[in-house]
């Protein structure tokens, strides 16, 4: 496993960070990813934000679709979180093909993104050669502290 810390993500932000943590395909990944995540949110100081179990869950989610649909056999996952002050973004990107859809409440399976959809402010999918990268986003609200 390799990490990433990125400074600034862009000029017009100091306080832009982005971190990212590549995975393989295994199993212990997504608690791996959750504890990536919480780190990063410690990091930050966003642990106590009342919207951080809805980005572990969110983590845990995509990290399970790549896994299960979009890292082929050989091939990992790459988890980046950024945050710039105002966005938590997460994306995982894998090197599958596929595109990931919501599942009706009723099905057996595929609700991860029925979650994420249902957690998060906003969410979506991106092409990369090869693969994609699905995204999550959660509003922190400007210039608010979290409670410690």
């Amino acid at each position: 496993m390799t990490l990433r810390d990125i400074r600034p993500v862009n000029e017009q932000s100091q306080l832009a960070v982005q971190r990212d943590q590549f995975y393989r395909r295994d199993r212990r990944s997504v608690s791996a990813a959750r504890r990536f995540a919480r780190w990063s949110l410690v990091h930050w100081g966003l642990a106590t934000w009342e919207r951080a179990d809805d980005v572990l869950l969110c983590v845990s989610e995509l990290a399970t679709n790549a896994l299960l649909h979009g890292a082929p056999p050989g091939r990992g996952f790459l988890l980046r979180v950024r945050y710039d002050g105002d966005v938590l973004r997460v994306e995982v990107h894998d090197s599958g093909g596929g595109e990931p859809c919501v599942a009706d409440e009723a099905d057996e399976g595929g609700r991860g993104l029925f979650l994420v959809a249902a957690l998060a402010d906003k969410w979506g999918v991106g092409q990369r050669d090869p693969g994609k990268v699905v995204w999550c986003e959660f509003v922190h609200p400007a210039g608010a502290c979290p409670s410690n």
